[in-house]
């Protein structure tokens, strides 16, 4: 056979094989999907624009978003083509929102590398290793603008008639169409005079008027218990939060002590901080 023949039957019998897509065939973030007078938009562009919609655009699917979106950008392009130069206060701007997104970066690589769980773990043991189990209070109040209300309320609660009922009737609270009940609560979450009548208080009883920023509050305390120390599992979102923002402030901390630091705004009139105009000057 000549070799003429056998190059013919070779590429006939690649004709019928299917081509194989390679790994440079893959859309990247780098995929043209449109160009703008010689200008690229990228697969990248529509989806760091997809990330940032608002939750009710968010939700929509991608194939409803996707030539809106390309759409949206074809448009900003043609728009921004048409200015000379490039404003100072545009600058300024991208100047903030590039230090922004590079710091989250930053802080995304931090906690990558510090926020384990065997960290979480440990800061879950310094903080409820040796605590005690917390007090609770479930308590329910009236509360009305004056005390000779609050007084006369006080009496018919002692007196025998019915706590919620009362609260339904007299309280200006929006607590008292439930009969004036606040559900359980631990120290430090209400006003520091409530606090201190709930406290006071036996089971079932009933508080004399207590004023406070509200008004002048009738308290009855219902019941009140100890709270036993949380599993990890039941706080660990809370313990994350906290830790993260130890690590970041740290990190920080470290930073900032470390860097060449020079602040000129001492005597600057700090009125000018919403003086718009000067950015057109």
């Amino acid at each position: 056979m000549s070799k003429r023949l056998t190059l013919a039957a070779a590429t006939a019998v690649a004709l019928c094989l299917p081509i194989v897509a390679t790994a440079e065939d893959a859309p990247t973030a780098e995929t043209v999907v449109a160009t703008v007078n010689g200008k690229e938009i990228t697969l990248g562009h529509l989806i760091l624009v997809r990330a940032s919609l608002p939750q009710q655009y968010s939700q929509l699917p991608n194939e409803v978003l996707f030539d809106g979106i390309l759409n949206q950008l074809v448009q900003q392009t043609v728009l921004a083509d048409t200015m000379e130069g490039t404003p100072r206060r545009v600058e300024m701007s991208l100047e903030n929102e590039r230090r922004q997104l590079l710091a989250a970066e930053a802080i995304d690589a931090l906690l990558a590398g510090e926020m384990t769980d065997a960290a979480v773990q440990q800061a879950y043991e310094e903080q409820y290793a040796n605590a005690e189990p917390g007090r609770e209070w479930n308590a329910s109040h009236i509360l009305v603008e004056t005390e000779e209300e609050a007084t006369a309320l006080v009496e018919r609660a002692r007196g025998g008639e019915d706590f919620a009922q009362l609260a339904r009737d007299h309280s200006t609270g929006p607590s008292g169409p439930n009969g004036g009940e606040l559900g359980w609560f631990q120290a430090g979450m209400m006003v520091p005079p409530f606090e201190e009548a709930v406290q006071a208080l036996e089971a079932d009883g009933i508080s004399d008027p207590v004023q406070t920023q509200f008004g002048w509050h009738v308290i009855r305390l219902n019941d009140s218990r100890l709270k036993d120390v949380p599993p990890l599992e039941e706080v660990r979102e809370e313990i994350e939060m906290q830790l993260q923002q130890q690590i970041v402030d740290a990190r920080v901390q470290e930073l900032t002590e470390a860097a060449n630091v020079e602040r000129m705004a001492e005597g600057l009139d700090k009125s000018l901080l919403s003086n718009i105009d000067l950015l057109e000057k």
